[in-house]
């Protein structure tokens, strides 16, 4: 990917959080029918705090995240980050919450890809072809209290 396209979707993430962030997550996106919430991690590398909104589902144990990068080659940055992380913070709408983040792997990644993901959002898998690759999926569970 180009240097220039780089900075081009950073700047898109930054405006998209920064919309979440002001409307408490109404203008987040772009559909009724999407839930999206805003994660932050420390970079894997940098230690910086870096936030990014992502799509997610509901699930018993908390909420389900996927890496797809909108059919990139390589699994995006922030799930790259959320692997190294023991906590994160989320926001969905106005609440903020601490979570303890968990990479599904094997048989327990696939289940939750197909049952659940491509259940509930089946246009997904349009990426995942495109990215040529297994898309990394997490389970987020809350850890209680709010977020620091």
């Amino acid at each position: 990917m180009t240097t220039f396209k780089r900075r081009l979707q950073r700047v898109g993430n930054q405006i998209g959080v920064w919309m979440y962030r002001v409307s408490d997550g109404r203008l987040g996106s772009g559909s009724k029918d999407v839930k999206v919430l805003i994660i932050t991690t420390r970079g894997r590398n940098s230690g910086v705090l870096h936030s990014t909104c992502v799509r997610y589902l509901d699930t018993a144990d908390g909420f389900l995240v996927w890496g797809t990068a909108s059919g990139a080659r390589r699994d995006p940055d922030w799930f790259r980050n959320l692997r190294k992380a023991t906590t994160a913070d989320i926001q969905i709408g106005a609440k903020t919450l601490q979570v303890r983040p968990r990479e599904l792997l094997g048989e327990e990644r696939d289940t939750a890809w197909q049952d659940i993901v491509l259940a509930q959002a089946p246009e997904v898998e349009k990426y995942a072809k495109r990215a040529g690759r297994i898309i990394p999926v997490a389970q987020l569970q809350p850890v209680s209290g709010p977020a620091r």
